[in-house]
């Protein structure tokens, strides 16, 4: 363990499954707690049960964080903007939930690689997929003409969804892709959606920051909840007649 000015910074042991408190985490920058361990699902399911998630590049060892502010969206409270509204009565794209989690990821990736270097790195990629493959990593894809334009992916445990990436290749497809997931979600009583850290198109879609001591608040009494239905499938749609 390193201590700092603003906090401690562990070294995890890698043959035991462990995490410190998160309140250790630094201050600078925001939310780094750990190094180390691996992207195995149980040391991913371990993470995600207290609010911890991988984030590095190629050239770092494997960092976990756990910012505050946290960055969420609470369905309950979420509303459609009018211009997405506009958007979704016109029709254009169709959704559906986990018919295409590995094109999904691939995308996520290569549009974070064009925009700024991706944290998507080969291990995360396998990771991420092999939870797909044990039923905790989903995905929800946007079509137009049976082409995939859009879409995003997140891991579930318990009522709680935690997002990890989205894509667009048509404007507004991350978008719809979104606002099915939190509706949906909303009908199957979730009470979080985990974003992470903020950025202005999170902001955009409605997200929020809450302190790191209620975000692990809301993540406990989610998490001790049953799972969402499986298989997943959409029964959520926009009415056209909406005005």
């Amino acid at each position: 363990m390193t201590k700092s000015t603003d906090g401690y910074l562990t070294l995890l042991d890698p043959e035991r499954i462990a995490f410190p408190p998160t309140r250790l985490a630094l201050k600078d920058p925001n939310g780094l707690l750990a190094i180390g361990g691996d992207l195995s699902p149980e040391w991913l399911l371990a993470a995600y049960r207290r609010g911890i998630f991988p984030w590095y590049s190629d050239d770092q060892p494997i960092l976990w964080w756990s910012p505050s502010p946290r960055c969420v969206v609470l369905p309950d409270q979420f509303r459609i903007g009018r211009s997405l509204r506009k958007l979704l009565r016109r029709g254009v794209f169709s959704v559906t939930f986990d018919r295409a989690f590995d094109r999904v990821i691939q995308a996520c990736r290569v549009s974070r690689a064009d925009a700024e270097g991706t944290w998507i790195t080969d291990e995360m990629h396998d990771a991420y997929r092999a939870m797909h493959r044990l039923g905790h990593a989903h995905s929800v894809e946007v079509w137009r003409d049976q082409q995939l334009v859009g879409g995003l992916y997140g891991l579930a445990l318990g009522r709680i969804f935690f997002g990890e990436s989205m894509f667009h290749r048509e404007t507004g497809a991350s978008k719809v892709a979104f606002v099915h997931l939190v509706r949906q979600l909303e009908l199957w009583g979730c009470p979080l959606i985990d974003c992470q850290v903020s950025n202005p198109h999170l902001t955009s879609l409605g997200a929020v920051e809450v302190c790191r001591e209620d975000f692990e608040r809301l993540l406990e009494a989610g998490i001790r909840q049953p799972p969402f239905p499986q298989p997943w499938k959409l029964s959520w749609n926009y009415p056209r007649n909406r005005s």
